[in-house]
């Protein structure tokens, strides 16, 4: 069962050759790069699992057409192959895989590397970097950020994207200082990200998106009030189409709420939430939602904390 399931996570990445040569024009590398803006609403619409089984072959055919390209059309394939492994790993990320997302990120980087292009390098370490958060090794996330940081000639973008990975990494560090330097620091270069490429795009197409860090950041801090506040501030401007991220920020501010010891409050979010979740099928919010019921145990057996089993309960029986 596992070699099966080994091989259904690889298979697109992973075809055998050689291949039948056959002429790639070099027009195929804007026709896949013009659906990645489509790829990543519909992610944001419809979670992962809808998406991976469209993605991966996508992927594959990408790789079968680098394998006859040359010159610039081979190298245009391999950099918009980046996008579209890194977009793979993320949706085996969010559906709670993460040996599937590391073995994607590798096949990131790797593209990134053939392409020999540093910018998207350093987008490939950012992207190992998340997998690094959700394992929860702060220093493997400080590391991987630094070493992109300490890059000569990177642009803007990269640069805040490492910056905002990496106040994560100094979260799980209990450095509550370096969270607030970084995301000062990205804040101040943000005006700065003006290239029009899709990829690495949530820095300019997701409201409030350094504060989505710090109050993630404040959270896993045990700051309950602060991050609740700031939690309250994002969540007026995310739009209501932004369903699965949206589901997650309140999962986040429902914990945040609770560690501030308003339970009440907590479960009126979590009702909401749990809707999301079954919807969706985010592993991520599900993992969010059972932070809180850890955050919510000096309540469990009083009503408030049956109220929160109740709410939850459609999101436990379809785990």
């Amino acid at each position: 069962m596992r070699t099966a399931r080994l091989l259904d996570v690889t298979a697109a990445a992973l075809v055998p050759g050689p291949l039948a040569p056959q002429r790639v024009d070099p027009a195929l590398v804007d026709y896949f790069q013009a659906q990645l803006e489509g790829h990543y609403r519909a992610d944001m619409l419809l979670g992962p699992h809808d998406l991976i089984g469209t993605l991966g072959p996508q992927y594959q055919l990408i790789d079968k057409l680098i394998r006859s390209a040359t010159g610039e059309t081979r190298r245009g394939l391999l950099r918009v192959g980046v996008a579209y492994a890194a977009l793979v790993g993320w949706l085996y990320q969010d559906a709670g895989d993460l040996s599937a997302a590391t073995f994607w990120r590798g096949v990131t980087q790797e593209a990134a590397l053939r392409a020999r292009d540093p910018h998207l390098i350093g987008y490939a370490m950012v992207n190992s970097a998340q997998v690094r958060t959700d394992l929860g090794d702060g220093a493997g996330v400080v590391g991987l950020c630094e070493a992109v940081l300490d890059g000569t000639g990177v642009v803007p973008k990269i640069r805040v994207m490492a910056m905002q990975q990496q106040v994560h990494g100094a979260s799980l560090l209990y450095d509550r200082a370096a969270v607030d330097r970084l995301i000062d620091g990205a804040d101040r270069l943000l005006p700065r990200v003006a290239d029009d490429l899709p990829r690495g795009n949530a820095c300019r197409r997701t409201p409030g998106y350094l504060e989505v860090q710090r109050a993630t950041c404040y959270g896993r801090l045990g700051l309950g009030a602060e991050a609740s506040a700031l939690w309250t501030q994002v969540l007026d401007v995310v739009p209501g189409t932004a369903r699965r991220d949206r589901g997650v920020y309140m999962a986040r501010h429902a914990t945040a709420v609770a560690v501030a010891r308003e339970p009440e409050q907590a479960v009126e979010i979590a009702r909401e939430v749990a809707t999301i979740a079954v919807e969706t099928g985010s592993a991520r919010m599900r993992r969010e939602l059972a932070t809180l019921e850890r955050a919510m145990r000096p309540w469990q057996d009083a009503p408030v904390g049956r109220a929160l089993a109740e709410a939850l309960a459609p999101v436990t029986e379809g785990s």
